[in-house]
């Protein structure tokens, strides 16, 4: 999940990024509240990490190419096959990178990645309406609101409505035709 064309590598999270990726989540705290609660301690890594070993669930980072630095990291859960092929995206960046577009450069080599390697059909991003800057990252990808969801995550201890946005490899694929990407095997079991 590299493109040498960034500045970001989208790369699986390990044990060994646990030290710096607790370390960039309880520095950025000021940044994801209300929004999302990530792994903040060790144990909560590992937890994570853990569920990644299944099949309906991935967990990657994004690092800075010019010096490994953690600016953030993506979700990709409820990892559904058959003829939905479809999942949920989850995601934070660290509030020292934030502004600079590097979750943008990574959102962009996530979404080849699930179209292309995990062959899904469809990916969903909830959103909670006050997240301006969420809200302007998936747009900014292509993704299209599809609708809204009273108390529909609980998050900090409290049900929070959301905003549902999603992005389908048909629409992925014209957006990158149109920019002047676009790999010579396009793949989804369902299209």
């Amino acid at each position: 999940m590299d493109d040498e064309g960034t500045r970001v590598m989208l790369l699986p999270a390990a044990r060994r990024d646990r030290a710096d990726f607790v370390a960039a989540m309880r520095a950025s705290a000021d940044l994801h509240q209300p929004w999302i609660s990530p792994p903040l301690d060790d144990d909560a890594f590992d937890a994570v990490l853990a569920r990644a070993r299944g099949e309906s669930f991935e967990f990657l980072l994004v690092r800075r190419r010019s010096d490994g630095a953690i600016a953030g990291y993506f979700d990709v859960s409820q990892i559904i096959r058959g003829p939905l092929q479809s999942a949920f995206l989850g995601y934070g960046g660290v509030a020292a990178l934030s502004g600079q577009g590097y979750m943008s450069e990574g959102l962009r080599l996530l979404l080849r990645y699930v179209f292309v390697d995990l062959r899904l059909h469809r990916i969903e991003a909830n959103i909670q309406p006050g997240n301006e800057r969420s809200l302007a990252l998936v747009r900014r990808a292509g993704f299209v609101r599809e609708g809204f969801s009273e108390r529909y995550l609980k998050i900090g201890g409290r049900w929070r409505d959301h905003e549902r946005w999603a992005i389908r490899l048909e629409q992925w694929q014209d957006r990158n035709e149109r920019e002047g990407y676009a790999p010579s095997q396009w793949s989804s079991e369902s299209a």
